[in-house]
């Protein structure tokens, strides 16, 4: 699926927000202890076997030329440190997404899985402290999940190669398979990034093979925003986990896009569907709470409603940010958390 157009942060860009098969994908993707590699005097985990040095990719701001494998990751973004990870590699430094809070899920098992401790992280309250990663002396910095590289390109490029998009509009529209194969190609793991979205794939496709009753199932989904209820599901959003689970959006899809995607409380009928979701990620800083939308005497008259076959897609464990920007790391997670929630909506429980 790919991000909107920031609908939803990731932790690292607002601070408000806050099935054994999943894992064993999760796993797969993350490698065996043997192989993570904290930085120092070995290759970064799994190097491919012919992966060819000199690398050169071009990038919104230039060419990005990574002379041989890279012995130390550096990161710019929560996204960034999820795609090391994936692909076994402990960063030499990341910025602290949590603020110092717990950790996700999904993170903790794939650091645990590598052996690791906490991460080595750099305060990004002000944005990227670059005087920490020139610390670090890395040999490679990712940058495929941020929105600042626009500013922080050029004080990085003197520090590092620096691997991200090829323009600048991708830091919204890349795909999370795509952002993960041009880090790997940098760092000369392009099949083990492979093996990681082989792996994530079966996850998603088991998952939907274990519950037919999914399928043709149409579905809503929204956001409670601090200005608005936002539908997510709209007609030109690409297909992410849900229809990749079988689901299909609703027919009032089509009358929503990036750019006209309020749903006013007079209009709360545009919510229906076989299945409807929501999530409210911002708290009480969100335009209502799930007590005040549930009492709102048009919602309770949805059918969907009335056949309790809705849910509230839970943000305190990071599952509606990781939801909105899915990658190699939280994918199989959210597939795992995510659908014993819509079981229970498809059965009306």
């Amino acid at each position: 699926m790919n991000r909107p157009a920031r609908p939803l942060a990731r932790p690292s860009a607002a601070r408000t927000l806050l099935a054994a098969v999943a894992c064993a994908a999760l796993l797969a993707g993350c490698g065996g202890k043997d192989e993570a590699r904290t930085g120092g005097d070995k290759p970064a985990a799994g190097a491919s076997a012919d992966a060819v040095f000199p690398v050169s990719l071009p990038n919104a701001w230039g060419t990005t030329k990574v002379e041989k494998k890279p012995l130390k990751v550096a990161t710019v973004s929560d996204g960034d440190t999820d795609i090391a990870l994936a692909l076994g590699i402990v960063p030499v430094i990341t910025p602290d997404a949590e603020d110092g809070g717990p950790v996700p899920e999904y993170k903790q098992r794939a650091l645990t899985k590598l052996g690791a401790g906490k991460l080595k992280q750099y305060d990004d309250t002000d944005g990227t402290d670059y005087e920490a990663i020139a610390a670090e002396a890395p040999d490679v910095i990712l940058g495929m999940n941020t929105w600042s590289m626009d500013t922080d390109y050029a004080k990085l490029a003197p520090i590092a190669p620096v691997v991200t998009f090829t323009d600048k509009a991708q830091a919204d529209t890349l795909t999370w398979q795509e952002r993960l194969k041009t880090a790997a190609k940098a760092l000369g793991m392009s099949a083990e990034a492979q093996k990681v979205i082989t792996a994530n794939e079966k996850a998603t496709a088991d998952a939907a093979a274990a519950h037919p009753e999914f399928k043709g199932k149409s579905y809503t989904y929204a956001v409670v925003h601090p200005e608005q209820i936002t539908f997510m599901s709209y007609a030109d959003q690409d297909p992410g986990v849900f229809e990749q689970l079988g689901f299909r959006k609703t027919d009032k899809a089509k009358n929503y896009k990036a750019d006209k995607n309020a749903v006013s409380l007079e209009n709360l009928d545009e919510l229906e569907a076989d299945v409807l979701l929501m999530t409210y990620p911002f708290g009480d800083n969100g335009l209502l709470s799930a007590k005040e939308l549930e009492s709102n005497k048009l919602f309770q008259s949805l059918q969907v409603v009335k056949g309790k076959h809705y849910t509230v897609i839970p943000s305190e464990n990071t599952l509606s940010s990781a939801v909105a920007y899915p990658d190699a790391l939280s994918a199989p997670w959210v597939v795992e958390k995510l659908t014993p929630l819509l079981a229970e909506a498809v059965a009306g429980k």
